[in-house]
């Protein structure tokens, strides 16, 4: 079984595997890598480990090097320089007046390039901002355009939970997420209840859906008929989690009376199909979240 350190860029993000070259790392330890970008200085977050050939993208890159003494200095040093990277490229920005957002700023490890990032609602023309920074940082500068998700996980932040959000805590990429889910799961349809700090759907929403959307289907239809032990009644809500539904039946004596029942005890007389929960009632501003 091939053997492989996790490593981290930043310390943040994705979980990148490389082949140690039977060097023996701990968590936590410095360790040069190549990457596209050139050699990048990374941190160890998963010792050498055996893993299955199907968890690794063959062929698998090798460490460079364990991070020297050296590297620390210049990775450190380039952290440190980053805050005054992102002060000068904001001050350059207002100056100019373009219509753009810095977020964030990192140089490559060999100090080759500067790359900036920004949010902006449209195109911008920063070919004059970019000859304005090379002249004062005297390497290469790159501006990349990132949207709101992609700034939540760059930066981070609390999440209507409390937690650190998923996308910069865990979450490798980023998952599709539709209205439908949270329809499904008996949330509710407010675009303030449903969405992340980015703007967007949250993202836990595709968590559980495959079990929602499962049992979804299994359960009867709210309105519509269901044979209980007690007789046929009217289905006034769902339970998904507990599998149960709420059923308004109709008692001997004429009145109605409203009780719980487990799916396994419920007989649905019309079948559900897929179209039902399809979400074309959600509302063209709950369209537009997607």
């Amino acid at each position: 079984m091939p053997i492989i350190i996790g490593v981290k860029f930043n310390n943040k993000g994705k979980v990148y595997y490389f082949d140690p070259l039977d060097i023996g790392f701990a968590e936590g330890d410095g360790v040069i890598v190549d990457t596209a970008k050139g050699e990048e200085y990374a941190i160890v977050t998963i010792p050498n480990k055996n893993v299955g050939e199907r968890d690794i993208v063959a062929p698998l890159k090798s460490v460079v090097r364990r991070a020297t003494q050296d590297d620390d200095e210049i990775y450190k040093r380039n952290k440190e320089e980053k805050a005054e990277a992102i002060a000068v490229a904001s001050e350059k920005i207002r100056s100019r007046g373009l219509a753009m957002k810095l977020v964030d700023a990192e140089y490559s490890f060999d100090r080759s390039k500067l790359v900036i990032y920004f949010t902006a609602p449209g195109r911008v023309d920063f070919r004059e901002l970019v000859k304005d920074l090379a002249a004062i940082f005297k390497t290469r500068i790159e501006l990349r355009q990132i949207y709101e998700r992609d700034e939540a996980k760059m930066k981070g932040s609390l999440a209507n939970c409390g937690r650190p959000c998923c996308c910069y805590n865990h979450l490798a990429d980023f998952e599709k997420v539709s209205i439908k889910m949270a329809k499904i799961q008996g949330l509710s349809l407010n675009p303030q209840k449903i969405s992340g700090v980015c703007g967007r759907l949250m993202c836990c929403l595709a968590y559980e859906n495959a079990y929602y959307k499962e049992m979804f289907k299994e359960m009867p239809r709210v309105g519509t008929s269901a044979l209980t032990p007690d007789g046929n009644g009217t289905v006034e809500s769902n339970d998904i989690l507990r599998q149960t539904s709420k059923i308004k039946i109709c008692l001997p004596d004429g009145s109605f009376d409203i009780r719980v029942y487990n799916l396994k005890d419920l007989k649905k007389t019309v079948k559900q199909s897929e179209r039902e929960i399809a979400d074309d009632d959600a509302g063209a501003d709950l369209k537009a979240l997607e």
